[in-house]
């Protein structure tokens, strides 16, 4: 009897641990852990990946209570060219990208007028412009095939060249690597011979002399070892001759599959406030990396007022020709000038 008591005992235990089992099993159903792959163009190390992706990951990750897990993969890892990244977010190749919107041009009009010659100030006040433009005329239009986590700009573009850049007379012939349709149409109109290219290609173009100059902001030149190829540095004093328009982006089957709270973690590290902080820290490693430049005894060349403004004059028919081609894609080119530039007034006071 006391044999059958134990057994009958025994397998009670056993059916409450296997309900207890069952129930925790529930609660990690539940929980839905999610492993997300974050893929770009530029090295781990470089600032952006470092200092702007690896935090904003690393803040999802802590905010879901370690459910959201999200895995780097730098410098192109999953395969592929820079130029296909926005496709890999669409087609699910990657859950997560950041990409350049030009290095597919034409494809994305509205993040061009960013673009424009001298448009920028700074880079968190024209980030801040861009994501309200971006939630008037883009996430439902040219974004809605993939769901938009961020939009911003870098600090104060300028040209890194073998030869010194003073004037506009001096880019005549030069071999130049812009980053967007936009910034070729402008160099181009200013005489320089535009050579297309995603920056991972840069140092091996400039030592192989596929180009004899490129424009980035300083923030990236550390990464790409430019003040080792090239001694002149030519900034456009108070002024940004031109920007580059970015996009992070989700890939949209990807999100709405998400539980709602984690979307909810998603959503709270999105929007104005993150394309802010993104841009405002892109622009904040620009002087470290200048510093480094002027250590090694490179040529600075600080244009004054009126030198930038002779680049100004020269660089409005840009302007002018892209309006144009909106007018006849049926934007209302001129209009959307204007409220980009009034975004920018507004965020930059």
């Amino acid at each position: 009897m006391r044999f059958l008591r134990r057994n009958l005992l025994t397998m009670a235990g056993a059916a409450a641990l296997s309900v207890v089992a069952a129930g925790l099993g529930a609660k990690q159903a539940l929980a839905q852990e999610v492993t997300l792959r974050l893929h770009q163009f530029l090295p781990a190390q470089a600032n952006v990946p470092k200092y702007v992706l690896d935090v904003w990951a690393d803040k999802v990750e802590a905010e879901s209570d370690g459910r959201i897990k999200i895995l780097r993969f730098p410098s192109m890892q999953l395969g592929g060219t820079p130029p296909e990244l926005i496709d890999q977010a669409i087609d699910g190749v990657a859950d997560i990208v950041w990409t350049v919107a030009g290095y597919t041009p034409g494809r994305f009009p509205h993040t061009e007028i960013f673009e424009l010659p001298f448009m920028m100030t700074n880079a968190e006040a024209t980030s801040k412009a861009y994501w309200d433009m971006a939630e008037k005329y883009m996430l439902d239009g040219e974004f809605k095939d993939f769901h938009t986590i961020g939009v911003w700009v870098h600090g104060p573009g300028l040209i890194h060249s073998k030869e010194p850049i003073k004037t506009i007379e001096d880019l005549n012939g030069v071999k130049l690597r812009a980053p967007t349709r936009v910034t070729n149409m402008m160099f181009s109109s200013l005489g320089a011979t535009p050579v297309g290219m995603p920056v991972p290609a840069v140092p091996e173009a400039l030592s192989k002399g596929v180009i004899d100059a490129t424009v980035i902001p300083w923030e990236v030149t550390g990464a790409l070892k430019v003040p080792e190829l090239v001694n002149n540095h030519t900034e456009f004093t108070g002024a940004s001759l031109y920007t580059t328009s970015f996009i992070f982006a989700m890939n949209k089957d990807r999100y709405d599959s998400l539980p709602d709270d984690l979307k909810a973690v998603i959503d709270a590290n999105s929007g104005l406030d993150f394309s802010a902080l993104a841009g405002k820290t892109m622009q904040a490693y620009d002087a470290p990396e200048r510093e480094k430049a002027v250590a090694r005894g490179n040529n600075i060349i600080e244009l004054s007022a009126d030198e930038v403004q002779a680049w100004r004059d020269a660089a409005a028919p840009t302007i002018d020709a892209w309006i144009e081609e909106m007018d006849g894609k049926g934007f209302d080119g001129a209009g959307l000038v204007e409220e980009a530039r009034g975004l920018i007034a507004k965020y930059s006071n």
